[in-house]
């Protein structure tokens, strides 16, 4: 008896609101700068601006940004074992047929750097510019 009261105290105690977990609360914002780029047309570059909570993913930042801009719009895919994949911006979606995908990057001083996780995970510093660009792997000659 004393176990079962043991137990239903901890769960309670777990469904309490913890002030960590209050959204946004005393959290500082990071802007951040976001560029789309599309090697395979000869579309200009679009750039945007967004924001990111402190210790917060660009998941969130991207989010942000879509709600907030009427011309930028993004899909994710998630995958069971590997997490959230970016799967469309503006329209414009990887094809595994055709070996094009949204490489994510991180530019600094004109040196860019392939992300190691994606959006998911990824936490962006303030004032990062972070590049979305839609590009191909391998072979892409048509059979």
């Amino acid at each position: 008896m004393a176990l079962r009261q043991a137990a239903l105290l901890f769960l309670g105690f777990l469904l309490l609101p913890s002030h960590e977990a209050t959204p946004n609360k005393g959290l500082v914002s990071l802007p951040i700068r976001l560029t789309v780029e599309n090697e395979l047309s000869n579309m200009t570059p679009e750039s945007y601006s967004s924001s990111v909570l402190e210790g917060g993913v660009l998941l969130g930042a991207l989010r942000r940004l879509q709600e907030a801009q009427l011309d930028f719009k993004f899909t994710v895919k998630e995958d069971p074992d590997f997490g959230v994949f970016l799967e469309s911006v503006n329209g414009v979606a990887g094809d595994q047929h055709q070996h094009s995908y949204w490489e994510i990057l991180s530019e600094n001083s004109g040196e860019y750097t392939r992300l190691d996780v994606g959006i998911g995970c990824y936490t962006p510093k303030a004032d990062e510019h972070i590049v979305l660009r839609f590009s191909t792997w391998g072979s892409n000659d048509k059979e």
